[in-house]
């Protein structure tokens, strides 16, 4: 059994506030009181380790743990990595390949945060879900959610659209650049021991691609890992966690044989579909130090289980 643990940002908001504050997983303090329990408690395997275990048959240790790191923001390397390796624990980091090294280039969710945030409106016409009020910070934090789930219902294409319109009616200030690491800081990490993971280049929801667009992200996110870090193992992280069976097929056929989905819960590392929807356990500021060691605990499994079932279906 494998519990498989999703980070994203390890920081603290007041830091970077044109960022959006959602995407924390943990202030520095805290994720350093969970990395010691870990050390303590259970045994934190590379993902070398798991691929042999699915692979060849090999027995990961009781209580393993991997740990996982989404989008190669900077303060991976800044914050979280220094404490990783205070506690000599192994992570993986998942690279949106098209960021590295270009400036230019900033997180949707960034943008709409920093530009509903920032602007000096207060009301959003004109949007799929009618006018928005943007006259308290509670209105525009609920108009950034709002939004943000609407548009991971549509399309891509239309929704990045819809995102460009948004942040240009409301003219924000400044142009939030993207704080994702480079990549001689990304082969740095690789020579100290972090092994990097393809998290698609552009970090579209695949299910709402075009099947060729599917292809070209997983394929072109490979192809840049090797080009600039050299032989990285053949995994990837679905971007928000989204795959479908179409998806699946595509990565089965570019030949990746370990993929992470959004799914709370343990892993058997078994049958080789399973392989392509591994099952992660999603850290959030709300992760006190009590909760993270309850949902380390099998028994909790089946309560996250029922809780996102719940909300689903609400």
């Amino acid at each position: 059994m494998l519990r498989v643990l999703t980070y994203h940002r390890v920081g603290l908001p007041g830091d970077t506030p044109s960022l959006d504050p959602s995407l924390i997983s943990a202030t520095p303090s805290v994720f350093a009181r969970q990395m010691e329990h870990l050390a303590n408690r259970y045994h934190v395997v590379s993902m070398e380790e798991a691929l042999n275990a699915a692979q060849k048959g090999t027995r990961l240790p009781k209580r393993a743990v991997l740990l996982t790191f989404d989008d190669a923001y900077r303060d991976f390397g800044e914050i979280a990595w220094p404490i990783l390796r205070q506690y000599r624990l192994p992570a993986t980091l998942f690279v949106p390949t098209a960021y590295p090294d270009q400036p230019e280039h900033c997180f949707w969710w960034d943008r709409l945060h920093q530009a509903v945030t920032c602007t000096s409106q207060i009301q959003l016409g004109e949007t799929p879900l009618g006018s928005l009020p943007l006259g308290t910070w509670d209105q525009r934090r609920r108009a950034v959610r709002m939004l943000q789930d609407y548009v991971k219902t549509i399309p891509h294409a239309e929704a990045m659209a819809l995102i460009d319109r948004t942040c240009a009616s409301l003219a924000p200030k400044t142009v939030p650049r993207a704080r994702v690491l480079g990549w001689h800081e990304l082969r740095q990490l690789a020579q100290q021991g972090v092994t990097l993971g393809g998290h698609t280049r552009t970090h579209p929801l695949l299910p709402r691609l075009p099947l060729h667009q599917v292809r070209e992200e997983v394929k072109g996110c490979l192809q840049d890992l090797e080009r600039e870090v050299g032989n990285t193992l053949p995994v990837l992280s679905y971007p928000n966690g989204s795959h479908d069976e179409m998806v699946r097929a595509i990565l089965k056929e570019e030949g990746v044989l370990l993929a992470f989905g959004g799914q709370d819960g343990e892993n058997r590392l078994g049958p080789p579909a399973e392989l392509l929807q591994l099952r992660r356990t999603n850290i959030t500021l709300r992760t006190s130090l009590p909760i993270f060691r309850l949902r380390l605990r099998r028994a909790f499994t089946y309560l996250d289980l029922w809780r996102h079932r719940k909300q689903r279906s609400s």
